[in-house]
């Protein structure tokens, strides 16, 4: 190995160890508490030092909230890929599944990203295709789907120009002028609406069966979204 091939490997060691250092204060002193003097203290190196890796909070924030993104994104596309491609409820129930348990797993980074934010922290640009990752997943289900999914289940067939943005439908490779972009986003956002308000004790005493009453939520957005 080079001198620089080494240099290279010592520094993203380091930066692994300051990004998971990071995450266990995280789990104790939650986002806004993050501190990078109090991460270096665990390490055992200078202030200084830890600067050279993240110049500041937000530059270790941002890591940590790309690498929950793409960690979150990476389970459950890994969960759909398992299922045949012509079970399309089979893969939107393995898509939402893992995102829960996921969420279950790491609920300290489940927080970070679609908890509250994070007081003087503004997510910089590199954080939205992480943070897409499961929404682009949800649109490849529906687009699988074919044309005759667009009516779903007594809902309206026709979109509203008004309501999303310009393109959106097409970028999220779904048909301008109907109602599956509208219908995919109210998925996504029901699915993590539901998952957050189990991790953080809003359905305590009102649900009892959390994986049960997921699956059934799954299976009334497929008729939603018009999957066979």
């Amino acid at each position: 190995m080079t001198a620089s091939g080494a240099r290279a490997r010592v520094r993203a060691e380091l930066t692994r160890e300051i990004a998971d250092a990071a995450r266990r204060h995280l789990a104790a002193e939650g986002a806004a508490g993050l501190s990078l003097r109090a991460v270096a203290r665990e390490l055992g190196m200078a202030s200084s030092a830890v600067y050279r890796y993240f110049p500041s909070r937000d530059d270790l924030l941002t890591r940590l909230i790309i690498e929950a993104y793409d960690a979150l994104g990476e389970a459950a596309e890994r969960a759909e890929a398992a299922v045949e491609r012509a079970d399309l409820r089979g893969r939107l129930r393995a898509t939402c599944r893992a995102a829960r348990e996921w969420a279950l797993r790491h609920p300290h980074e489940y927080a970070l990203v679609y908890g509250s934010p994070v007081p003087g922290y503004a997510a910089p640009e590199a954080t939205i295709g992480p943070a897409g990752r499961i929404g682009l997943l949800l649109c490849r289900i529906v687009a699988d789907a074919g044309p005759g999914n667009d009516e779903g289940s007594g809902a309206e067939p026709a979109g509203d120009p008004g309501l999303l943005a310009p393109g959106l439908a097409a970028l999220m490779g779904l048909p301008e002028g109907t109602a599956l972009a509208e219908r995919a986003i109210l998925v996504w956002t029901s699915l993590f609406g539901l998952i957050g308000f189990e991790l953080f004790g809003h359905t305590n005493n009102v649900v009892v069966a959390h994986e049960e009453f997921l699956d059934r939520a799954v299976d009334r957005w497929a008729d939603e979204l018009g999957l066979p």
